[in-house]
C-alpha cells in the first residue's frame, strides 16, 4: 500500500501492539516477575545515572522537586504498561545524565556561557497549526539551524574529546524506529526523522518542567503543579544547553519551535530578549481535535488506559489557557518583536511567509535559500506518510464546545472558520 493512501485509527482504546510488547505487558500483570511491576523512584534514578556517569553535580537542585512530583504523579495516576514504565525510566534517567554530563562540560569549558547565539527565531502556536512544516522550512536556510532530533536526545558529549552527534544520532535512529514499530499511526500524525528539527521541548525535558509528561501520559497532578511553578530557571537552563549545542555547532543563527512556549511567552521573552517570536494561528476547531488524536496514538504507547474524554476535557482546558496567557503576555512586550502567521496563508504560499519572516528577524533570504525551500517543500509534500482520521465527538468535543472556549481568540486574531 502506497503510504499517502494510509489512514490512522481512531480505535483509541483498543490501539495496536505488537506482539512481543503484549507478552511483555501481559506476563507483568500476571506477576511472572515481581520485578517487572516496581514503581518509579526518583532517588533510584538519581542514584543510576550518578554510578553510569561517575558524576555527581546535576547544577543546582531546582530540578529535583519536579522530578519527584512527575514521578509521583506518574506511579499514583499514568497507569502504565510494562513497556510504559521501562520507557519513562529510560527516559528520565537519560535526562539526569545529560544534565550531569552539562554541568562536568561547563565546568571545565564554561566559555560556553559566553556563546553568542546570534539571531533567534521562536515558533509557538497551538498545536496543529503549522509549526512544524514552518520550522522545518525554515530549517533549510542556509544561515538558520534548528536543533535536530538527533542533538536534542544527545546534547551532551560524553568525554572532553567526544562530539556528541554520532552518540546522538544513533539513539534518534533508535528512537524513530521504537516509535514508528509501537505505533505505525504516529508517523502519519507527526512525522519523526532523526536528522530534521524536532520540537525544543525535548531540551526543556532535562528540567522535568514542561508539557512532554501530559501529551504522552495521564499525570493531572503534575500538570496542575506544573501550572503553578515560575520556569524562569527551566528557561535559563534551556539557554545553557542551546549555548552548548551552538559551542559543538557553530551557527549564525536559530529556530526554535514548541507550542509549550506559548504558554510562557514572559518568561521566553526574559530569557531571550533577542528571538523574533512568530505565531500560528488556526481554527480550533480542527487543532484541538487533531492534537487530542496525537495525544490518544502516544499515550497508547505507554499505556493500557486511554480515555479520549479525559484527553478533550483536559487539553481544551490547556489550550483556553495557553491562548489566554499568550494574550496577556503579548500586550506587554514589544510589537516588533513578534508576529503573525495564518495557517492559512502558510498553506497558500509557504515560501511567501518563509520570505516575510526571514525578513522580520534581520535575516538575509537570497536565491539560494529560497532554492533550498522550495526543495523541502517539493520533496516533502503534506500527508506523505498517510491521512490523519480523527472526530471531535470521540473526545467529547463538539463544534459550539469549542467555539464557546476559543471565540474570543479567533476574533481578535481573525482566524476564519475551516
Amino acid at each position: 500500500m502506497n503510504k499517502r493512501d494510509f489512514v490512522t485509527s481512531t480505535n483509541y482504546r483498543n490501539p495496536y501492539r505488537p506482539l512481543p510488547v503484549r507478552a511483555l505487558n501481559s506476563a507483568a500483570r500476571l506477576g511472572a516477575n515481581p520485578g517487572l511491576s516496581r514503581k518509579l523512584r526518583a532517588d533510584r534514578l538519581i542514584e543510576g545515572a550518578r554510578r553510569k556517569t561517575g558524576l555527581g553535580d546535576f547544577g543546582g537542585d531546582g530540578w529535583r522537586e519536579a522530578l519527584e512530583v512527575l514521578v509521583e504523579s506518574i506511579n499514583r495516576e499514568a497507569s502504565l504498561s510494562f513497556t510504559g514504565r521501562l520507557i519513562q525510566r529510560g527516559r528520565l534517567g537519560g535526562a539526569l545524565v545529560h544534565r550531569l554530563r552539562a554541568q562536568a562540560l561547563l565546568s571545565r569549558h564554561p566559555e560556553i556561557l559566553d556563546t553568542d547565539l546570534g539571531r533567534i527565531i521562536m515558533i509557538t502556536g497551538l498545536q496543529r497549526t503549522g509549526t512544524t512544516v514552518l520550522h522545518r522550512l525554515l530549517h533549510t536556510h542556509p544561515d538558520i539551524k534548528g536543533i535536530t532530533g538527533a542533538e536534542a536526545l544527545g546534547p551532551v558529549p560524553k568525554s572532553a574529546t567526544a562530539n556528541s552527534g554520532k552518540r546522538g544520532e544513533m539513539h534518534a535512529r533508535a528512537a524513530q524506529r521504537l516509535i514508528s514499530w509501537l505505533s505505525p499511526d504516529f508517523q502519519a500524525i507527526h512525522p519523526i526523522e532523526h536528522a530534521a528539527p524536532e520540537e525544543d521541548v525535548i531540551l526543556l525535558d532535562l528540567g522535568f518542567m514542561s508539557q512532554t509528561p501530559e501529551a504522552i501520559m495521564h499525570v493531572p497532578t503534575y500538570s496542575l503543579w506544573l501550572e503553578q511553578q515560575d520556569h524562569t530557571e527551566s528557561y535559563r537552563y534551556f539557554r545553557k544547553l542551546l549555548q552548548i549545542l551552538s559551542w559543538q555547532w557553530p551557527t549564525r543563527n536559530w529556530v526554535l519551535k514548541t507550542p509549550h512556549h506559548l504558554e510562557y511567552l514572559d518568561v521566553f521573552h526574559k530569557v531571550f530578549p533577542e528571538a523574533t517570536v512568530v505565531q500560528t494561528h488556526r481554527d480550533p476547531r480542527k487543532t484541538l481535535p487533531s492534537f487530542c488524536s496525537m495525544v490518544a496514538h502516544g499515550r497508547a504507547m505507554f499505556s493500557d488506559h486511554v480515555d479520549p474524554h479525559e484527553i478533550g476535557r483536559h487539553w481544551r482546558a490547556k489550550t483556553c489557557r495557553m491562548v489566554d496567557r499568550a494574550i496577556e503576555h503579548r500586550s506587554q512586550m514589544d510589537p516588533d518583536t513578534i508576529m503573525d502567521v495564518s495557517f492559512y496563508d502558510l498553506m497558500d504560499n509557504p515560501l511567501k511567509q518563509f520570505q516575510r519572516i526571514c525578513r522580520q528577524a534581520g535575516i538575509e533570504c537570497d536565491n539560494e535559500a529560497v532554492a533550498e525551500g522550495e526543495n523541502y517543500l517539493r520533496l516533502n509534500p503534506r500527508d506523505c506518510f498517510g491521512r490523519h482520521a480523527y472526530d471531535m465527538a470521540d473526545f467529547g468535543l463538539s463544534e459550539a464546545l469549542i467555539e464557546d472556549s476559543f471565540s474570543g481568540y479567533r476574533q481578535l486574531y481573525e482566524i476564519p472558520i475551516e
